[in-house]
């Protein structure tokens, strides 16, 4: 169970403990993180990795090892980074922090936070430097509350969420990357001299080029099993900074935070400047150690819902895009109803009365039911899915207007728009921005969700997107000193919104979706179910794709979708066996027009819906192992999930790539409890025989040793020959 303790002090029951003595131990069960706070002085960091013992830490200082300051600021000595700056209102940029106290707290949900406080020397100013662990989890969230009484504001320039000194030996860095339609992308690399920085200014979305999650491999080249790995998650749906500054000194020096860049906050007395958290991790066991952290402590503590499993949904965009009518969506629930689908949701274009949503250009903000397409409505649809047993969903882009609407002709002065300037439109040549720092408009967001839910309170679903970034600087609503707060304040009253939204609607589930893997981040994900990993619905580079976002997310929040074949992004013509068994590897579901399938691939998507259900628990709850890499280019991928108890398990394995005569790696599996016995069952079979080991039972310790050979090709009848072969193998033991 993770504690908070101050060497051999036990935590007391009481909410709020100070502690007097110098050494802060914040430990996890696997991991300690050491500090100095010595009164008077500045804290100090001094350890973060494994777990430490009484002795140890009593002992630690004595090692040899350089200590910095836990929460650096800038002004005195200031050719360093700095993880905080400030210009006082007499125009004083330093700042010169002392410890004043040390608090741990326990929340309700069981969780300790450690407050350690500090004062300027000079000034009445402050920073409170936090840290939460959580009961069983092996994550520790830090970030800073700034506040002051000087008599007039005070401008922050800088205001990192946490700092991390990282020992120079051969440290490689994995981040994920990507575009549009590319996201989730692996790169690893050993840290170079000087600054390497990792950053995101699109101001409503921010994981589609870059992510705000890296692994830190201190032993050189990333390794899934073995191997000291921390890695550090920011949890913030906005713009931010993650950078590694490797000076002169035996460190790098790692920050993260929001992105400080046009974005100074002019701090009034007594307000309270918040940052988001930064969660940080050690493992001993690779990358996949670091993720499988990550997982478990965000299904109990940081993902909505986390606990519950998702439904088998059928999605109505890329089957009939914009081309919304009763009959049509009639006919999709019936589908999915009779493939054995759990919900159904009706994607974009069923709304607006004076500008009909029939493309991207106008009708945003209108969200009033287009009669013309659907005559009785979302309640009609809803009894519809309640008479086919399936739950029904809706899309909506609350955070956007268009041009062409009656919302903007109402309200202009709600959008995001620069003084003096005309608006700049986005998607469909019309696409504008709301002003989430406007209270009018948190209201209005609200208002979108909360009405539909009154009027049809049936809706299970409801995918949010949100289709363009910030495309000008500058807020109607703030006053014309604090123009820079608009990227900040837009994510603190999205945040208000969606928090107002969660405490009305708990159970409700909701997909964030933000042109695509827009919104792949942890800031978001505690008011959201899941989050669309990308547009691009093509099995092949999907399994790229999510074995990136697997890093860091787990299979639950990761919606991955049966779509057509040619696929509708790569024209890439993939059969249904191979885009079935990607998908099955996060949260299934269906992006495809079912009346153009044929009666053998409904029966197929039918067994395949009804195995999936037989192994939700495993994949959406399980722990993950990457046994494979697609980015290894060894011709195959292969991934698995297990159960905690390793009772269970799922073995994927997916071939990459088509030679005649090559040869592809034995791959061996893990986690598995060496001493059980699991019987191997395969999951949509396709061939005319079964696998040799079909209804065998072998040993843990075997099936990690040895593994079993895959075959390169399907055992299928002539004409169902094509170049893919993928297995997904169900482990059982009694």
């Amino acid at each position: 169970m993770g504690k908070l303790t101050l060497l051999s002090l036990l935590t007391a029951s009481v909410a709020v403990i100070p502690m007097f003595a110098e050494t802060v131990h914040v430990s996890t069960p696997k991991s300690s993180l050491i500090l100095d706070a010595v009164k008077g002085e500045p804290l100090k960091f001094v350890y973060y990795g494994s777990a430490l013992g009484d002795n140890d830490i009593k002992n630690i200082t004595s090692t040899g090892g350089n200590t910095f300051n836990a929460y650096p600021v800038y002004g005195l000595w200031p050719e360093k980074e700095a993880a905080m700056s400030a210009v006082h209102a007499d125009g004083n940029m330093t700042l010169d922090m002392a410890v004043a106290d040390v608090k741990t707290m326990k929340e309700a949900n069981g969780a300790e936070v450690t407050t350690v406080t500090m004062t300027d020397k000079v000034y009445p100013f402050y920073i409170d430097v936090n840290y939460r662990t959580y009961p069983g989890s092996d994550v520790i969230e830090t970030w800073t509350v700034t506040s002051h009484d000087e008599k007039k504001p005070v401008k922050l320039t800088r205001f990192m969420s946490g700092y991390l000194p990282i020992r120079r030996s051969d440290v490689h860095v994995s981040q994920l990357y990507g575009s549009w339609a590319n996201e989730g992308k692996v790169e690893e690399a050993p840290l170079p001299h000087n600054l390497k920085v990792i950053k995101n200014k699109d101001g409503a979305r921010n994981s589609h080029t870059s992510h705000a999650e890296v692994m830190m491999s201190l032993d050189g080249k990333a390794q899934e099993q073995t191997g000291r790995v921390i890695g550090a998650a920011l949890c913030y749906g906005g713009n931010y900074k993650l950078m590694f500054d490797t000076d002169d000194s035996d460190y790098h020096h790692f920050f993260a935070g929001i992105n400080e860049e046009n974005s100074s906050y002019n701090l009034k007395k007594g307000e309270k400047f918040e940052t988001p958290a930064l969660a940080l991790t050690y493992s001993e066991e690779g990358l996949g150690g670091a993720s499988r952290n990550f997982h478990k402590w965000g299904r109990d503590y940081r993902l909505a819902n986390g606990d519950k499993l998702r439904k088998v949904l059928l999605n109505s965009w890329e089957g009939v895009y914009f081309d919304i009518n009763e009959a049509g969506m009639t006919q999709m629930m019936k589908d999915i109803a009779d493939m054995g689908g759990e919900l159904f949701v009706m994607d974009d274009g069923w709304f607006g009365v004076k500008y009909p949503r029939n493309n991207d250009s106008t009708s945003l903000g209108d969200w009033t039911v287009d009669t013309t397409k659907l005559p009785h409505g979302i309640k009609g649809l809803c009894n519809t899915a309640d008479g086919l047993g399936i739950k029904f969903g809706i899309w909506i882009e609350p955070e956007m207007t268009n041009s062409k609407s009656e919302l903007y002709e109402k309200h202009p002065e709600y959008i995001v728009k620069a003084p003096n300037r005309d608006a700049v439109e986005g998607r469909g040549g019309t696409q504008l921005v709301l002003d989430l720092a406007n209270p009018k408009v948190q209201d209005l967001v609200f208002n979108v969700v909360d009405t539909l839910m009154t009027n049809y309170p049936e809706i299970d679903y409801i995918k949010w997107d949100s289709n363009a970034p910030i495309m000008n600087h500058g807020s109607q609503y703030q006053t014309a000193d604090n123009q820079s707060h608009l990227y900040i304040d837009y994510h603190k009253g999205l945040e208000k919104t969606l928090q107002r939204i969660r405490e009305k609607y708990p159970d409700l589930t909701i997909q964030a979706c933000a042109s695509g893997g827009g919104r792949a981040n942890w800031g978001i994900l505690p008011y959201f179910d899941e989050f669309w990993v990308s547009d691009n619905t093509d099995a092949l580079q999907r399994i790229y794709m999510q074995w990136g976002t697997s890093y860091f997310f787990p299979a639950i929040a990761m919606a991955s979708h049966i779509s057509a074949s040619p696929n509708h992004q790569t024209n890439r013509i993939v059969p249904l066996k191979y885009r079935t068994d990607v998908a099955m590897s996060g949260r299934l579901g269906m992006e495809i027009q079912p009346k153009n399938m044929t009666d053998e691939e409904k029966e197929q998507t039918r067994k395949a819906i009804a195995d999936y259900k037989k192994i939700r628990p495993i994949v959406q709850q399980g722990d993950i192992y990457r046994l494979l890499s697609p980015y290894d280019h060894k011709g195959a991928a292969s991934l698995m999930y297990v159960s905690p108890d390793k009772k269970d398990a799922v073995y994927y394995w997916w071939k990459t790539e088509q030679f005649v005569n090559q040869q592809l790696p034995r791959v061996t599996m893990a986690g598995l409890d060496p001493d059980k016995l699991y019987t191997v069952t395969e999951l949509n079979r396709v061939d005319n025989e079964p696998l040799p080991y079909e209804g065998k039972t072998f040993t843990g310790r075997f099936l990690m040793s040895n593994g079993l050979e895959m075959p390169l090709s399907h055992n299928v009848d002539w004409n169902k020959r094509n170049d893919y072969a993928s297995r997904v193998l169900m482990l059982h033991s009694n």
